[in-house]
C-alpha cells in the first residue's frame, strides 16, 4: 500500500474524529474493562526499580492511567483526542500529551515502560515502522513495551469510521524484530476461550540495553 502524506492525514483526521464524535459513550462503554492482565504482562518485565514511569499511549479517556497511579507509578498519558485527552486528565489527575500517531513528539529515553492496549492497530502499516522507532526512542535501554490489538490475517482499511491494521503473530513480530525490539512473550484474549473466539493478540517487548 502506497500512501500519500495526503492520505496518511486523512486517515489520522477521520479516525480521530470518529472516536472525538463518540466521546462520552465509549467512556461509558470502556471504563470498566478489565485489562489487569495486560497491565500484569507489563510489569512483571520491568528491570528498572518500581516506581516505573509509564507511558500510556493511545490513552483515551484515562482508566488505565488511573491504574497506573494508584499502583503507585508516574503515568503519562498520549492522545490524539482533545475530549478524550480532557477526560484522561481529569479522571487520573495525569499528564497527558495531546498528539496524533502520526505526528509524535516524544522526549528521549524519558519512560521505563509503554502501556500501547488497543491503540497502535490505527497506525497504517506504512506509518509503523516509524512510529515503532519513536516508541524505542523515548524508552530508556531496557524498557519495556506492552501492545495488545484486534488481529486478524494482515488486512487494512477502514471499518466503522476508523482505520485499522488486523495483524497475524508472524507480520507483527516482523514489524517489531526491524524496530529492534525482542520479544518476552505474547498470548490472545480473552482467556480461557477457544481460539476462534480470541479477537485480541498481545505481545511484549524488550528494548535492548544497547
Amino acid at each position: 500500500m502506497d500512501l500519500s502524506k495526503q492520505d496518511l492525514q486523512h486517515i489520522a483526521d477521520d479516525t480521530l474524529a470518529h472516536y472525538e464524535a463518540r466521546a462520552e459513550p465509549f467512556w461509558q462503554a470502556t471504563r470498566d474493562h478489565d485489562v489487569s492482565q495486560n497491565i500484569a504482562a507489563l510489569l512483571r518485565f520491568m528491570e528498572a526499580p518500581a516506581p516505573f514511569d509509564i507511558l500510556d499511549f493511545g490513552c483515551g479517556p484515562g482508566r488505565d492511567l488511573k491504574t497506573f497511579t494508584e499502583m503507585g507509578h508516574r503515568a503519562v498519558g498520549l492522545e490524539g483526542s482533545p475530549s478524550f485527552a480532557a477526560m484522561a486528565r481529569q479522571h487520573s489527575g495525569c499528564e497527558v500529551l495531546e498528539q496524533s500517531f502520526l505526528a509524535l513528539d516524544l522526549p528521549p529515553a524519558r519512560f521505563d515502560g509503554v502501556f500501547a492496549n488497543a491503540s497502535l492497530f490505527h497506525v497504517p502499516s506504512q506509518a509503523l515502522p516509524r512510529v515503532l522507532r519513536a516508541l524505542s526512542d523515548t524508552l530508556r535501554p531496557g524498557g519495556v513495551l506492552f501492545c495488545s490489538n484486534p488481529r486478524g490475517q494482515g488486512q487494512e482499511g477502514w471499518q466503522g469510521g476508523r482505520y485499522g491494521v488486523y495483524h497475524e503473530l508472524e507480520g507483527w513480530r516482523a514489524y517489531m524484530q526491524a524496530a529492534g525490539f525482542v520479544e518476552l512473550m505474547h498470548y490472545y484474549r480473552p482467556e480461557g476461550l477457544p481460539r476462534a473466539q480470541q479477537p485480541w493478540l498481545a505481545s511484549v517487548w524488550r528494548k535492548p540495553m544497547a
